[in-house]
């Protein structure tokens, strides 16, 4: 792997941030490069000379996360529930490249996310907090599925205090109305509705249950034994 030559490639990578944690929006990618996916600070690229590897570049004025990523990694060390990163360079971390669908894609492609996922990210949030770290921002789109297990993708708020509750939100709306959807494909819209809705309903007093119980009205999924 020439990374020399990878490294000139990587800041040819045009895109740029958008206000009000939306996605970033790309303007152009080298052909040589897979796109992988992309967030509110930085993409992620995949170079076919190190197809166990991605590259996740941060826009130039989010390097400052990029710094408290890899110090994340560096504290999570090796870790099963976790990618891996290798490496850092002046715009970009060299992460482990995972397999497997998130659980959003889980959601849309009807696939069945087994009880030890939430387990796995139980887990994985302990061994972080045993590391000094505050496992937050964790949601449907940061945590694959793997062989029946989980693994977490993205760490760059562990240093953040406070918690924002979205995980165990998460939980307790499966284990109270997972059965209801499961196995069945939902679409994106709804999935972005519901995270919509949540978005402007939740506070301190915010109810799974009333929430959630709202939702099967409204979309009629009713009970299922």
């Amino acid at each position: 792997m020439n990374i020399n030559l990878i490294e000139s490639q990587l800041k040819q990578i045009d895109f740029h941030v958008n206000p009000g944690n939306e996605l970033v929006t790309i303007k152009w990618v080298p052909p040589v490069f897979h796109l992988i996916g992309w967030g509110t600070d930085a993409v992620v690229v995949q170079h076919p000379d190190g197809p166990d590897r991605v590259f996740k570049v941060f826009a130039r004025e989010r390097l400052h996360k990029k710094e408290n990523e890899y110090d994340v990694y560096q504290r999570i060390g090796q870790s099963p529930y976790f990618a891996r990163c290798f490496a850092k360079g002046e715009n970009y971390l060299v992460l482990s490249y995972e397999e497997g669908p998130t659980l959003y894609q889980c959601l849309e492609q009807g696939i069945v996310i087994p009880e030890q996922v939430i387990a796995d990210v139980e887990d994985a949030r302990t061994y972080a907090r045993s590391r000094g770290l505050n496992p937050r921002d964790i949601h449907l789109k940061n945590v694959l599925l793997q062989n029946g297990r989980a693994k977490l993708i993205d760490v760059s708020e562990f240093l953040q205090p406070g918690d924002d509750g979205r995980w165990d939100h998460l939980v307790q709306g499966y284990r109270d109305f997972y059965h209801l959807i499961k196995g069945k494909k939902i679409p994106s819209w709804v999935i972005e509705l519901v995270k919509k809705t949540y978005y402007m309903q939740v506070t301190d007093e915010f109810s799974v249950s009333e929430f959630g119980r709202r939702f099967v009205q409204l979309l009629g999924l009713g009970k299922r034994d």
